[in-house]
């Protein structure tokens, strides 16, 4: 398919990376439809490209209302070329300060908003034979951040998620890149992105703490343009060849490479043990 005349669904347009992927996009000419949680965005979303810009409002919390929603707006459109899965929050909270509550909230908006989302999609993609599915997950989605377990878990589903759809669905022509961000500087860290578990326990103030006290500190001083990380993805579902995986940003790249080499290490390590289960012959 061209580059140009691509429609879009980008999930969390009012602000953040989200928002600075739909100017991008509709900038180039392309078609978006971006969710919004509140009703009073709508007009301001849809006015930065009349007849281009199309607003939804939705509550990724409600499976049935996505896929719903979401499978009505790419019918209307005539199919949905390209779903960017970028709305979402983190839950800052060490494993044990965690409510059961809290972690079906995270995983509710994080991972099952993202696959009613892409559910509701692919029968068009699969239709028209192409289609890009861009999930925004973050470092966490391939290191656990301690103080943000369940944040993390939410983003190592949706990665485990592109990963198996890309080798379900690539030979029909539907592709797959899982962008995982570092730090850009959006009110990701400041706004209502960020909820603190309610209890807190003393015991993990120098580990789960300091993340809480961390990400207050980074607000508006993060290094990451998202207006560039914006490009990087248009760059990737343009590229002829998409990756799967897209760090963007040098700490998250280094921290991949670190992961994979540390990971690569102990495989190693201990092969010897993991070939030992097997029959004898």
């Amino acid at each position: 398919m061209p580059a140009a005349l691509r429609k879009w669904l980008i999930t969390g347009v009012s602000s953040g990376l989200g928002e600075a992927l739909a100017k991008a996009v509709l900038a180039r000419g392309d078609t978006v439809v971006g969710t919004l949680r509140k009703p009073e965005q709508t007009a301001d979303f849809e006015a930065l490209a009349p007849g281009r810009a199309h607003a939804l409002v939705l509550d990724l919390r409600d499976f049935a209302g996505v896929l719903e929603t979401v499978g009505e707006a790419a019918r209307r459109l005539g199919g949905i070329d390209v779903l960017v899965n970028n709305a979402g929050y983190g839950l800052a909270g060490a494993l044990e300060e965690v409510s059961e509550h809290e972690a079906r909230e995270q995983m509710e908006t994080n991972f099952f908003g993202a696959l009613a989302a892409t559910q509701a999609v692919l029968p068009g993609m699969r239709a028209q034979r192409w289609g890009h599915v861009v999930n925004i997950t973050s470092m966490a989605g391939f290191m656990g951040i301690p103080g943000m377990p369940i944040y993390s878990a939410s983003k190592f589903a949706l990665e485990g998620l592109g990963a198996a759809l890309a080798a379900e669905a690539g030979e029909l022509g539907i592709r797959v890149t899982n962008v995982e961000p570092g730090a850009l500087r959006t009110r990701w860290a400041s706004g209502n992105a960020i909820v603190r578990s309610a209890r807190v326990i003393e015991d993990y103030q120098q580990t789960a703490g300091a993340v809480r006290g961390g990400l207050a500190k980074m607000d508006g001083r993060q290094d990451g343009d998202p207006d560039k990380a914006a490009l990087a993805i248009i760059a990737a579902v343009d590229a002829e060849r998409a990756p799967l995986h897209l760090p963007i940003h040098p700490s998250a790249w280094n921290a991949f490479k670190s992961v994979l080499q540390t990971t690569s290490e102990q495989l190693d390590d201990w092969r010897e043990v993991s070939e030992s289960i097997l029959y004898e012959r």
